[in-house]
């Protein structure tokens, strides 16, 4: 291992982050559980950053993948494509958006990209709105919209951004007023905000922060804010990345839980409907995906074997009904942990939805964030047999929990039991 790591080191660059003092190889993985290089089990509560989102090895996907490749792997989107045209129905029926159409690319970030230039075009405006702690990518856009500093290495950007308030329910200037009163400040800064400012073309929002520590507003918030944008006819980008699929349990889309004035102009989404092969994509209505005046494709995004994986994946989700399990097993498994957060003074606080929970940690005694904690939680999760994630954004520490969407109670409860060993030993 010292030796693959090594040669990681040469080869690839620095600020390529690795998880752990000693550096994990993961070699296969089965249902929720994955195997290192030297033979050890682990389950697995973050599935390759919320990707891995029914099972590994999935058999269904397995099979598709096989199938496809013996037949065609790939052929550009210069060439009609029957998988991309079957996956595309079945999200444009799914998504909630009338008359959609569906791009797909091989990442979020791409995604995320993608819907910038649709709005920015369609709107004729280059300022976006975008939400504080959020997270959209690696790419020169994405990175320019990115409201975490951890995040963002340049300040460069071709956008200009406007950041608002309303991402973070627990932190911040408004932390301390009910749930309807946190939403109408929100709108009211929002109002201010623009009263400052060319009208913008898009607000981008994830419907809960994933890099930022599975951080969400009260539900409502983003309905409240379509109120003042239409006024504007400004858009907005929902980026599905991390809560699309029905990981939430109680929404399909994460947007749902802001519903009220009907679905966003834009949906971007990736990571789990692949459940590892590389899939990301936008739903737009047709008037705006259709707004750019210049041809364009997509050499590798709709490629046959990754749209295979995807409808399989999307089939095998929708029948056993993941979505409901995300909704029943990680509400079991959410109250389990806010049960041991309660005996616990570095534990701040345990939120989120489905299967996607974040436990934030913080120096016992204060509000502040405990990087140290968070480091050490992962190493001992590590060394029970857990693979979790960690985050958050401006002075917070966070826990990411997010197995793949077929968890079983049994295993939510060896996760937990884990877990809490891991907490305790750190505070």
């Amino acid at each position: 291992m010292n030796d693959l790591y090594d040669r990681h080191r040469a080869v690839l660059p620095d600020w390529l982050a690795l998880y752990y003092d000693s550096p994990l190889e993961i070699t296969h993985g089965e249902g929720r559980h994955v195997w290192d290089s030297e033979g050890r089990r682990y389950l697995d509560f973050f599935g390759g950053i919320l990707t891995t989102m029914t099972a590994h090895a999935l058999p269904e996907v397995t099979k598709a993948v096989s199938e496809q490749a013996g037949r065609i792997i790939h052929s550009s989107t210069l060439y009609l494509n029957r998988p991309m045209v079957e996956l595309a129905e079945r999200i444009a029926q799914l998504s909630g958006i009338p008359d959609a159409r569906i791009f797909f690319t091989t990442s979020g970030t791409e995604a995320n990209d993608t819907a910038l230039l649709l709005a920015t075009t369609h709107r004729r405006s280059n300022t976006i709105l975008a939400m504080r702690n959020s997270y959209h990518g690696r790419s020169f856009s994405a990175i320019g919209i990115t409201g975490n500093r951890s995040w963002s290495p340049s300040s460069l950007s071709p956008l200009q951004t406007l950041y608002v308030h309303g991402g973070v329910r627990t932190r911040g200037p408004f932390a301390h007023l009910s749930d309807a009163e946190f939403i109408a400040a929100c709108v009211e800064d929002l109002r201010d905000l623009l009263g400052h400012t060319r009208p913008p073309a898009a607000l981008i929002a994830e419907p809960i922060q994933g890099v930022g520590g599975f951080t969400s507003p009260p539900d409502g918030l983003y309905a409240a804010f379509r109120d003042v944008l239409n006024e504007h006819g400004i858009l907005w980008i929902a980026d599905e990345v991390q809560t699309g699929w029905g990981r939430t349990g109680e929404h399909f889309w994460g947007w749902q839980a802001h519903g009220r004035n009907g679905p966003p102009d834009i949906v971007t989404f990736a990571k789990g409907i692949g459940n590892g092969m590389s899939i990301g994509g936008v739903v737009a209505r047709a008037e705006i995906m259709n707004c750019l005046d210049a041809n364009s494709i997509s050499t590798f995004g709709g490629t046959q074997i990754t749209m295979a994986a995807g409808l399989a994946n999307l089939n095998h989700l929708i029948e056993h009904d993941l979505q409901g399990n995300a909704r029943r097993v990680g509400g079991l498994l959410i109250e389990r942990l806010r049960a041991v957060a309660a005996q616990l003074p570095g534990v701040r606080e345990v939120r989120g939805r489905g299967l996607m929970i974040g436990v934030e940690l913080a120096r016992p005694g204060t509000d502040e964030a405990d990087p140290r904690a968070a480091a050490a939680v992962l190493e001992a999760a590590r060394e029970g047999g857990l693979l979790i994630g960690k985050g958050g954004g401006h002075s917070t520490s966070a826990l990411r929990i997010a197995p793949p969407l077929s968890l079983t109670v049994a295993e939510a409860e060896e996760g937990a039991a884990i877990l809490e060993r891991a907490l305790r030993s750190a505070y």
